[in-house]
């Protein structure tokens, strides 16, 4: 009996959403549907770059173009994007996805700001 094959249904998007990992040293970009559902995801080591040059803007817009690309497969034209950590690929990100073909809504950043730091240390007294 031959092995019969589920027939994949590859759903659609209008809008999805799309997150922006921006360390000093690494750019992740994240494709999700309008529930979170992760559709797909990109990086500069995942698209040949080692090294430094992942840290570059230049690899970070790539990737974002990768992942432009995968959000048309999926039907999406506009997403909105988060935007998280301080790396200095996080501009040239967004460009990248609007140069791939999608049209980006919002943008939000969800970065980590210090409100004041540590308690100091005591005094030394001597």
């Amino acid at each position: 009996m031959a092995k019969s094959t589920k027939k994949r249904i590859r759903k659609s998007f209008e809008t999805g959403a799309v997150y922006v990992y921006a360390s000093w040293n690494n750019t992740i970009v994240t494709l999700t549907d309008p529930d979170g559902n992760v559709l797909g995801w990109s990086s500069p080591g995942k698209n040949g770059f080692k090294g430094a040059r992942q840290s570059t803007p230049y690899a970070g817009q790539v990737s974002a173009e990768q992942v432009a690309e995968l959000g048309q497969l999926y039907g999406m034209k506009s997403v909105t994007v988060y935007v998280k950590g301080m790396g200095p690929a996080r501009d040239q990100t967004i460009r990248g996805l609007i140069n791939g073909g999608l049209t980006v809504s919002s943008i939000a950043c969800l970065s980590r700001v210090p409100h004041g730091g540590c308690r100091p240390k005591k005094v030394r007294r001597v």
